[in-house]
């Protein structure tokens, strides 16, 4: 099990940690806390077993890595982390787990930022367009933005260095804007230039419109702590209208990826069973409740508010079914082995 681990496993983390913290938002303390403890759990044995498969598996794990398809997947370890420490904020109010959090965060965003982008760019031998770029490239920009938004929550704690965690969270906004610019170009011409079989509509295709959501919340959050950094609030506009193009691009995605799933599962009857990829089409469900109650609040846009009141049940049925087989699935791989 360890030695094939997909990177993206911590997708898990990702999904249970937002679908928690909607949870929380409209009033579902004992799911909140739920998830929490599972989340906090499934997070420590992703840890030990990513250390494992390391130093037990190196090969296998390195070639994950420098693979074009694949290495984008250690991405989620990040995203994981803040997503996790956004976690402990809102559903338990501990800051000083959070901040310890954050700061691992950061120093995985700068190992596997630069290892993986490097290493993309040096290698000789690189796969075409077509078969070395997917919907996971764009958990980079996940990442990145996950960052944004833990550290927009942590600035309001400690006031002595609000200014400058401010400033951290907008220049990550920022770039992971940037970032997406760059990789939905590329997704998106790969989607319409290249033929497209059921199997390439992987599930980090949902990312498409996660990245979006994930965007929106860590703006809507800035637009938040304006009052408290000057910077911020000469940038208003900017913020507001970038936070709700986010979020309406998020919201193109969602009926489009209906329908590629619709192609995929009924028209192409590709079978659907449990994969741990599934994962990371839960998260964007889970983040698009979240960011858009936090978007209505920020802007004062209530006529929004009916959307994630009722959007944070399908958050939660699609993480009720991806857990039930993840169980079945595991059942399955530790009957086989006896």
């Amino acid at each position: 099990m360890i030695r094939d681990l997909s990177p993206s496993y911590f997708a898990m983390v990702m999904a249970t940690g937002i679908v928690s913290i909607a949870s929380d938002l409209f009033g579902m303390p004992m799911i909140a806390m739920g998830l929490f403890w599972l989340n906090t759990v499934a997070y420590l044995i992703l840890c030990v077993a990513f250390f494992l498969r390391l130093v037990f598996f190196r090969n296998e794990f390195f070639h994950d890595l420098f693979d074009h398809a694949r290495g984008p997947g250690f991405f989620t370890t990040v995203a994981a982390t803040c997503i996790l420490g956004a976690q402990f904020i809102a559903v338990w109010e501990n800051y000083e787990i959070a901040i310890i959090l954050w700061l691992l965060a950061i120093i995985l965003w700068l190992i596997i930022t630069y290892t993986v982008f490097t290493t993309f760019t040096i290698k000789e031998n690189k796969p075409p367009l077509e078969e070395g770029i997917n919907g996971a490239w764009l958990l980079a920009v996940v990442s990145t933005q996950a960052l944004a938004v833990l550290s927009a929550r942590l600035s309001m704690h400690f006031e002595a260095h609000k200014l400058i965690i401010n400033f951290f969270a907008f220049s990550m906004w920022l770039w992971g804007g940037m970032q997406y610019i760059w990789m939905i170009s590329l997704i998106f011409y790969r989607y319409t230039f290249f033929k497209f079989s059921p199997a390439d509509l992987s599930p980090p295709y949902w990312i498409n419109m996660g990245a979006m959501a994930i965007s929106t919340l860590a703006g809507s959050l800035l637009i938040t702590n304006t009052p408290h950094a000057p910077f911020l609030f000469s940038t208003l506009a900017f913020l507001k209208g970038f936070t709700i193009f986010y979020w309406a691009t998020g919201t193109w995605w969602i009926p489009m990826l209906i329908i590629l799933a619709f192609w995929r599962h009924v028209y192409k009857r590709f079978p659907l069973t449990y994969d741990p990829l599934y994962w990371g089409a839960v998260f964007p469900l889970g983040m698009y409740t979240v960011c858009t109650y936090m978007m209505a609040e920020s802007m004062e846009l209530e006529f929004l508010l009916p959307v994630p009141k009722y959007f944070v049940y399908i958050a939660l049925l699609a993480w009720a079914a991806t857990f039930i087989g993840f169980i079945s699935n595991l059942t399955k791989t530790l009957f086989s082995k006896k």
